[in-house]
């Protein structure tokens, strides 16, 4: 009678229960009457049998997390259906007329048509300014699917231009050894719209989930495709209720790491305070997300610059946003941001990966960053504007919460201090010297970056073998006679 049920657990499982019907027997044929204690016994080992069985991953693998965030620097990409409209990403659906979304669902798709479409050069334009991982919007808010999909004609498959982007995109990033992230929005518009749920945000019940059962498997069905149909996907962000579909999509690829969804994702904003990591921040380099076509002005490639580097120094990761054209390239001038990114990420991208914030992150215009291992500094000297530490001069700065020792030795990245181009005869050497206000570093910026030597961003100092020091270990007291 017991036998049957074996057959009901596998592996290791399936061999305790033969194991435990073989001694219930033996028991019963020697006459034995403690059935009662075979019972507790069975019911501990299967109770805890099933435990484990039943055991839903929760979170993001610590180890797993900790590779997410030596990452340090990623691209987003957002890219819909209504790019041909120079429009806010889905958006527009919300609380639309009934025109507008038939409109909307019947007539776009029939103009998505990406001619000059090549992820090769965004693929490889993104490992030149340092991005090591990439997040693509597989399915925005829309509902509409930029993958090819078997649970709606709402899709990239059914446009003029009949290929599946986020297969193409994928296998571009992935050659440039390029970790691989897919953007997923469990509220799907389309959805709403067939089955006449109103269109909007967390606003009514049936638009969670976890509140519909029918919703809920429709979603895991696209997760199930998209994380077993394109190879190990590295990286999910879940923009919209997680619940139900996190734990699924974790049960697919343990591996998984769950940005949105399982950690603090601050959009267009930067914390006060470094927050407990993990975390990242999500920025756009104009206003909007996707392609917009008026009135976008695009921010600096200092501003990025500099946002990355406070991201950094405050224990965080950067997710930073482009927006393809319609017809598929980048915009000019987010290509041009992106390649003065690469400039000097190309310069000072060792003080960005593989590094952990100090308990106090920044000194006015000076941040830090700190080797993972403990044994280098770095300290970004963001500049306000060109003239503030020139090209081709000397400059002092003293760094109150660090302590230099005999073996200190401090050099400017991308540059070997030994001379300064056309200037015969300059010293260009980096001078230190450890005393109790702090470590003195008088350094010369001196690397040409800029044909007209007016390079604005930050020069960042790598400071090997040095002390941090705790508040209470900083003599600020004057030294002046009669101040003590």
């Amino acid at each position: 009678m017991l036998l049957p049920l074996a057959g009901k657990f596998q592996g290791k499982e399936r061999l305790k229960y033969k194991m435990l019907i073989y001694y219930i027997t033996a028991y019963m044929i020697k006459g034995k009457k403690n059935i009662v204690l075979l019972g507790l016994v069975a019911i501990f080992i299967f109770s805890s049998g099933a435990a484990r069985a039943q055991a839903v991953q929760s979170a993001n693998k610590p180890a797993r997390v900790s590779w997410f965030e030596n990452l340090g620097f990623g691209l987003f990409i957002h890219w819909g259906v209504d790019v041909s409209l120079g429009a806010v990403i889905s958006h527009s659906l919300a609380g639309a007329s009934d025109e507008y979304v038939n409109k909307y669902m019947s007539e776009l798709p029939g103009m998505f048509d990406p001619e000059r479409f090549d992820p090769d050069q965004w693929a490889k334009l993104a490992k030149l300014a340092g991005m090591k991982y990439m997040v693509f919007t597989a399915k925005h808010h829309s509902g509409f699917c930029m993958f090819d999909t078997k649970t709606t004609s709402f899709n990239v498959m059914n446009t003029p231009f009949k290929r599946d982007i986020v297969k193409e995109v994928i296998e571009a990033f992935r050659k440039q050894g390029i970790a691989i992230g897919i953007y997923f929005s469990p509220e799907d518009f389309n959805y709403f719209w067939h089955h006449h749920i109103p269109i909007g945000r967390l606003q009514f019940p049936q638009q969670y989930p976890a509140n519909n059962p029918d919703l809920m498997a429709y979603d895991k069905q696209q997760l199930k495709e998209l994380l077993t149909n394109y190879g190990k996907i590295d990286i999910l962000f879940i923009d919209g209720p997680p619940e139900g579909l996190r734990e699924y999509a974790w049960k697919l690829n343990p591996d998984l790491v769950i940005t949105r969804g399982a950690m603090e994702t601050p959009e267009q904003n930067t914390p006060n305070e470094p927050l407990p990591r993990p975390w990242e921040a999500c920025y756009t380099m104009g206003t909007d997300w996707q392609y917009k076509a008026t009135n976008d002005p695009q921010k600096s490639g200092t501003t990025i610059i500099n946002k990355l580097i406070e991201i950094r120094a405050k224990g965080g990761n950067f997710l930073l946003n482009v927006g393809p054209r319609p017809n598929g390239e980048l915009q000019v001038k987010q290509e041009d941001l992106l390649r003065e990114i690469a400039t000097w990420n190309f310069v000072n991208g060792e003080a960005i990966y593989d590094v952990k914030p100090l308990p106090v992150v920044h000194e006015g215009n000076i941040w830090y960053t700190q080797s993972n291992d403990g044994k280098d500094i770095y300290a970004f000297i963001v500049r306000s504007s060109p003239n503030d530490w020139r090209y081709g001069t000397r400059k002092a700065f003293t760094f109150s919460r660090l302590r230099g020792t005999a073996n200190t030795k401090v050099s400017v990245l991308g540059y070997k201090s030994e001379l300064v181009e056309y200037k015969p005869g300059f010293d260009a050497k980096v001078y230190t010297s450890s005393t109790p206000a702090g470590l003195i570093v008088s350094a010369v910026n001196g690397q040409r970056l800029y044909t007209n030597n007016q390079w604005p961003n930050a020069v960042v100092l790598k400071i090997e073998n040095a002390e941090f020091v705790k508040e209470s270990q900083v003599d600020n007291r004057s030294k002046i006679d009669g101040a003590k």
